[in-house]
């Protein structure tokens, strides 16, 4: 934030709704040079969430194929779920990758944190590349078995034209991770 930036003073905070995933809060504000306004955020559950790009030992990534309500579609995407309360986040990425995937992982190596819609959001996801991964799996609480894509990192053009590859967060961490393998990571 640049020097001359404050932050706007919240005079009212209101809760409008609630839902089992987030409740929405309307802010009354009033910013630095007096303007007032008010905005709505929604408000997560506070512990973060996570998603995991593994590597293969033959350089390959795995995907899941998942059912999206927000689209009513099955989308390809990488493994990922909310941090469960006394978590840690690489504990919470291990477990969801035994979860959707069935591996665990030896080396789990934080490559970003992202902001999922800052704007009327507070939630953040800590993105991990998953090494050394080891075959273990967990029951998890999707309702039915996820489809294990196994997808050659260096194909990551085709990847990236798949009509069912399109969410925002999988193609940021395989941007992410695609960088960070060219220069060395």
């Amino acid at each position: 934030m640049s020097k001359n930036k404050q932050l706007p003073n919240i005079n009212k905070r209101t809760s409008i709704a609630k839902s089992l995933l987030f409740s929405i809060e309307q802010l009354e504000l009033t910013f630095s040079n007096g303007a007032e306004r008010v905005y709505e955020r929604m408000e997560g559950s506070g512990r973060g969430s996570v998603m995991i790009v593994s590597l293969t030992k033959d350089n390959g990534l795995l995907l899941v194929k998942e059912y999206c309500a927000g689209t009513h579609s099955y989308e390809l995407g990488f493994p990922k779920g909310l941090i469960d309360p006394g978590e840690t986040a690489i504990e919470a990425a291990n477990r969801e990758l035994k979860e959707e995937v069935g591996f665990g992982a030896k080396q789990l190596i934080p490559l970003h944190t992202v902001a999922m819609a800052p704007a009327f959001f507070g939630g953040t996801m800590e993105i991990f590349i998953a090494k050394d991964l080891y075959p273990q799996t967990l029951p998890g609480d999707e309702p039915e078995p996820m489809e294990l894509i196994h997808w050659p990192v260096d194909d990551y053009v085709d990847l990236l034209a798949r009509e069912d590859f399109n969410e925002a967060r999988s193609i940021a961490a395989l941007m992410l991770l695609v960088d960070k393998l060219r220069n060395g990571g």
